[in-house]
C-alpha cells in the first residue's frame, strides 16, 4: 500500500528563502509512519545504505517502492516544473549520524534534485535544534539559515540542486533515520554514486560499530 500523502505535497507552497524548496510535514501520516518505523532494519553505523543492502519489513518496503515510483516522480516534476521522466534514482537510507555528518554542502552536480523524508519520534535533542537541518543562506555559518528542518514525523524536503543549495545541520549523535532520494542527471552519475554506497557498506559490515 502506498502511505504518501501526495495531496499535502500538491497544496504545499514553493518557498524561495533561501533556495526553492518544499517542506511538507506528516508526509507519512502516522498511522502509517508507526507501521513502518517498526520495519526499518536495525542501523548501528553512520552512512547512507544503498536500499538494496538492506532488509525490511512489508511496511518500509511498501514505503521505499513509493519513494522511487512514478506518483511521486510526476508530483515532484509538475511541483517544480521539471522533466523528470527519464532522469534516474538512488536511494538510500541513513540510520545513524555523529561528528562527522552535518557539515555544510551542496550536493554533487550528479544530483537534480533531493528528496529527504525523514522518519524519527519527536525528542528533546530535536527540539535542542541538534540534528535538525538548516537551509543556509550561504557556505561559512550554520546559523545563517532561512529554514530548519526537524528530522520527524515523516517530513518531507525537497529541493532542486544548483550551486548555492547550501545545507548542513549541528551535530547529533544517534540514531536519526532519512530516507534520501536523488533523481539524477544521468545513469552513469547515478550508478557511481550507488557503486560508492555499495562499497561503503560493505566495508562497514566488516568493522565493529563505534
Amino acid at each position: 500500500m502506498d502511505p504518501l500523502d501526495y495531496a499535502a505535497l500538491e497544496a504545499a507552497p514553493i518557498a524561495t528563502d533561501p533556495f526553492p524548496h518544499v517542506v511538507v510535514r506528516n508526509f507519512v501520516p502516522p498511522a502509517a509512519l508507526a507501521a513502518i518505523k517498526a520495519d526499518l532494519p536495525p542501523m548501528a553505523k553512520r552512512g547512507s545504505f544503498p536500499i538494496g543492502s538492506l532488509r525490511f519489513g512489508s511496511s518500509a518496503r511498501g514505503l521505499m517502492a513509493a519513494m522511487e515510483g512514478p506518483k511521486l516522480r510526476d508530483a515532484v516534476a509538475r511541483k517544480f516544473n521539471l522533466d523528470l521522466a527519464d532522469a534516474p534514482t538512488m536511494l538510500t537510507l541513513r540510520g545513524v549520524t555523529d561528528a562527522r555528518d552535518g557539515h555544510i554542502h551542496c550536493d554533487s552536480r550528479g544530483k537534480r534534485v533531493t528528496i529527504l523524508l525523514y522518519l524519527n519520534p519527536e525528542s528533546a535533542d530535536w527540539e535542542d535544534h541538534k540534528g535538525c537541518l538548516r537551509l543556509l543562506r550561504g557556505p561559512d555559518r550554520l546559523d545563517d539559515y532561512a529554514v530548519e528542518v526537524p528530522p520527524v514525523n515523516g517530513t518531507l524536503l525537497i529541493f532542486p540542486n544548483g550551486p548555492n543549495t547550501w545545507h548542513g545541520h549541528e551535530t547529533f549523535h544517534g540514531q536519526r533515520y532519512s530516507v534520501q532520494l536523488n533523481y539524477m542527471a544521468t545513469d552513469s552519475w547515478a550508478k557511481s554514486e550507488i557503486r560508492r554506497h555499495k562499497f561503503s557498506a560493505f566495508l562497514k559490515r566488516l568493522t565493529p560499530a563505534a
